[in-house]
């Protein structure tokens, strides 16, 4: 039929605000859909048949409003019949419908291959896959695109067999066949109810890792992890992961999965990490295919991490979905704190603390000192996809934290099993969970609830005060303002203490929960036998900044003898943190202290050597800009290169003995293998900034003797950031060996846009124009531009020539995939933080990517906030 476009149809502005305040249910319900692909990489034509019936808990309406994203309608037809009616809206389809049920029918046709947005249906190396979330599938058909609107899917598949012989979708396979000219089919049918964010489809020529896992109620489960037949080898360590988070999701929640099969599909151009569609997991390649000669260690735990979230969603997320994509916490930060947990149970518990707060720390942090700081249930946005930040997944996962800190195990346990009850098959708030939570505990969380809707990180101050046996606490809080937020309330800040003896380095208090929730408060401990030291935030149960009253002798002692791992890490950070300050500013300060701590922890036979590696680790550039006034990149760089040079001089002897360690093979991934072998790297690293030209030959020597990916970028990452002929070699040998190989050339770009050198802006514009370099994919993109980003010595170049770059990049990005150019603007964020030399050059860039024209809504809203 002809397309009708009414020209008097209202358009829908480019840059709408949505606001979380107007939330209505959708009018529609639609129970059942159907759909036939036929599919093809230049062209791919879909049918789509929806059940459609009046929703009785919403206002009624005589227009069923479809979505769509760059599409137009090839046919409509309601109740078999075709309709001329139709009008466009903007990009949405809007079908006029009298009230009662109807059977709504929709022909779309689109080019997978010219989709550079990789959202919605898309050709990657000649497959095609989808990613839906959050408002992918209006670009496949169109359809009332939003979470509430849950619906059961029967999908038909039709393709060339040659081309396409694997065919995937959601649910349970029910019929397949052949046709004529080489086209075969397949029809899947998904039983559970769904939200169309985790629809999912992948069409190609795979081959799967088969294997199958039995259930605690004794269901036998067919797993399957597709992928290029020449990746096979490299997805052992995926499926093992797999199989470890079912059963651990089973033993620690209760969860049993529901399904007959359950499958992942690794792709190579894909926006995120992985993505949670019911029984079809498809996933960024780089979170899957792992061996010991192309994978690091950290790789491997990242590989076990992301597998099991996607897992832990088919209930945080699946079974139970978000009403709206304000309550995008709901399934994201639930699901972070139950893949964090996981990692805890699988590792070293205080290892993991430590990396998960030094992950919130480095970017979360920043995010709430800036102008993109926002709640982690945001009320407004223009872009959703801008809101899968940090704050949602990570400080959620805190916030989640915090509760079952204040609930306790038990009750924790016993208020997610009522909410999985309550609300399977249903679309939920971040309220009903935080309910369900207090029904089955009986413990009112009201306190804990400002967290989901204030903005900023709280700053703490303590100070302990001892007269005789008695000692007091004395708390204070605060919380500075955030756009949109300028006054602030107290928050409910759960405070894990103890007092540690100075001379005895026991527990002269034992650990107790100080729940914060005033601006000011005291605390009194009793029967206090020896001089104190203050232990607090043990743990880290808040995620706030600390400011602790504590000389530096207290903190010498308390990273010797803290009895809370996490707290131990913490006095050391602290210690070098207020070296690093001082030394910024331009004091002078005795370096002993914290060599002394340093030395102890490397001689310490109590301490494993992956903990080792982590506290003696001196805090990263950002994180030392994050405790200052105002940021000043090359002091605080020139401190912490100064502080390194000092321990990697005054220990070398004991740093030599650590990296002499980690013999181990590299197929060896237990948890002390791996811990020697971080320990070796960070020990490597400390000797070459005290002597540059021994740290080279001992890095050339651990490059070539390696039979690891984790030794071998190691030992090149150390390298980078030195002047010597090393450094070229290490880098040409590495390209030579792996460059067939893209996963592999990501950490060889990313090793040189995050290297420490005075050059490293020109490195990355060469790099830029390498012709491995490809913007159109993402993980080659963010290879640079993140890695760069977070450089901060070498992106704040006082030349202002890494903004530019930056820029020029984001600007390049935004016309081929604008998702994934708008993560690329954080880096800018805080312009305001630094001096004004640097500051007035980044507000320029932003400035000038806002004059931009065409600018796409992701970017806009990144860059016109960012301004602000």
């Amino acid at each position: 039929m002809d397309v009708r476009v009414n020209a008097e149809a209202p358009q829908s502005p480019q840059h709408v605000e949505i606001r979380r305040e107007d939330y209505r249910p959708y009018p529609w319900k639609v129970p059942n859909t159907r759909l036939k692909f036929t599919l093809g990489l230049g062209k791919t034509r879909v049918q789509a048949i929806l059940d459609v019936e009046p929703n009785a808990a919403a206002e009624s309406s005589d227009v069923l409003c479809l979505n769509g994203d760059e599409l137009t309608p090839l046919g409509v037809w309601v109740d078999g019949s075709p309709l001329d009616s139709w009008l466009m809206d903007g990009d949405d389809l809007l079908i006029p419908l009298t009230p009662g049920k109807h059977e709504v029918g929709i022909d779309t046709e689109f080019s997978p291959a010219a989709n550079t947005k990789l959202m919605g249906l898309y050709a990657s190396n000649g497959m095609l896959c989808t990613q839906c979330e959050a408002e992918g599938f209006r670009r496949i058909t169109f359809f009332p695109d939003r979470p509430d609107v849950l619906s059961r899917y029967r999908v038909r598949m039709e393709a060339d067999k040659a081309k396409f012989p694997i065919l995937l979708t959601n649910g349970n396979p029910i019929e397949s066949g052949e046709g004529a000219d080489g086209i075969h089919w397949a029809e899947w049918e998904d039983p559970f109810p769904k939200p169309c964010y985790l629809f999912a489809l992948v069409a190609g020529d795979l081959k799967a890792n088969r294997d199958s896992f039995t259930t605690m109620s004794g269901r036998k489960v067919e797993l399957g992890i597709w992928v290029r037949e020449a990746d096979l080898p490299k997805t052992s360590h995926a499926m093992e992961s797999l199989k470890r988070a079912m059963r651990w999701d089973e033993e620690v929640y209760g969860r049993e999965y529901d399904l007959d099969l359950f499958n992942i599909v690794a792709v190579s151009d894909f926006n995120m990490g992985a993505m949670e569609n019911k029984g079809l997991n498809i996933f960024n390649s780089a979170y899957i295919l792992a061996d010991p000669d192309t994978a690091t260690d950290g790789d491997f735990d990242n590989i076990a991490r992301v597998v099991a979230h996607e897992y832990f969603h088919n209930w945080s997320g699946d079974r139970v979905t978000c009403r709206d994509w304000f309550q995008l916490s709901l399934k994201e930060g639930f699901t972070v704190f139950r893949d964090q947990s996981f990692g805890a149970d699988i590792g070293s518990p205080a290892v993991k603390r430590i990396d998960d707060v030094r992950t919130l720390r480095m970017i979360q942090f920043q995010e709430d000192s800036g102008p993109l700081a926002h709640p982690v249930r945001p009320d407004s946005y223009i872009e959703i996809s801008n809101f899968y930040t940090a704050t949602i997944y990570n400080k959620g996962a805190e916030l989640i934290r915090m509760m079952k800190t204040v609930l306790g195990e038990k009750k924790f346990r016993a208020g997610t099993d009522l909410y999985f009850e309550r609300h399977d098959g249903e679309a939920a708030t971040c309220d009903d969970f935080v309910k369900a939570l207090e029904d089955a505990s009986g413990v009112d969380l009201t306190h804990l609830k400002l967290w989901y809707s204030q903005a900023g990180t709280p700053h703490v101050t303590a100070r302990l005060e001892q007269t005789g046996g008695k000692a007091v606490l004395h708390l204070r809080q605060s919380v500075a303002a955030t756009p949109g937020q300028p006054v602030k309330k107290p928050m409910a800040i759960p405070l894990k203490t103890a007092l540690i003896g100075e001379e005895s380095g026991a527990e002269i208090a034992s650990e107790r929960l100080i729940l914060l929730e005033e601006s000011e408060a005291t605390v009194e401990f009793d029967n206090i036998s020896e001089p104190a030291l203050l232990s607090i935030n043990r743990g880290f149960s808040a995620p706030i900044v600390l400011d602790v009253d504590r000389k530096p002798d207290d903190l010498e002692k308390l990273a010797a003898s803290d009895t809370d791992p996490f707290a131990r890490y913490e006095a050391m950070q602290e210690l070098m943190l207020r070296w690093l300050i001082s030394t910024a500013k331009g004091e002078t300060v005795d370096p002993q202290p914290v060599i002394r701590a340093v030395g102890d922890t490397l001689r310490s036979n109590q301490l494993d050597s992956a903990f080792k590696a982590e506290v003696i680790l001196p805090p990263s550039e950002s994180m030392v800009g994050d405790r200052m006034d105002v940021i000043d990149p090359a002091a605080i760089h020139a401190a912490r290169e100064q502080l390194r040079s000092v321990i990697g001089r005054d220990l070398s002897s004991e740093l030599a003995n650590a990296q002499r360690g980690g013999g181990q093979p590299g197929h060896d991934v237990s948890a002390e293998a791996k811990g020697a072998r971080r320990l070796r790297t960070v020990a490597l690293g400390l000797l070459a900034a005290g002597d540059p030209a021994n740290g080279a030959k001992l890095a050339k020597a651990q490059f070539g003797a390696a039979d690891n990916m984790t030794d071998r970028q190691g030992a090149m990452m150390v390298l980078a950031s030195l002047e010597a002929p090393q450094r070229k070699e290490a880098l040409d040998a590495f390209y030579a060996r792996y460059e067939d190989d893209p996963l592999v050339i990501d950490k060889w770009f990313g090793v040189q846009a995050a290297a420490q050198r005075p050059d490293t802006v020109d490195q990355v514009v060469a790099l830029a124009e390498h012709p491995k370099f490809n913007p159109a994919n993402p993980n080659r993109l963010r290879s640079i531009a993140i890695s760069f980003g977070m450089n901060q010595w070498a992106f704040h170049d006082e030349s202002g020539r890494g903004y530019r770059f930056l820029a020029d990049l984001i600007l390049k990005a935004d016309k081929l995939n604008p998702q994934v150019a708008a993560r690329l603007v954080p880096p800018f964020g805080r312009w305001q933080r630094f001096e004004p030399k640097r500051a007035a050059l980044m507000r320029t860039e932003l400035e000038r990517i806002l004059s931009t024209p065409g600018l796409s809504k992701d970017l806009y809203e990144q860059v016109s906030k960012s301004l602000v």
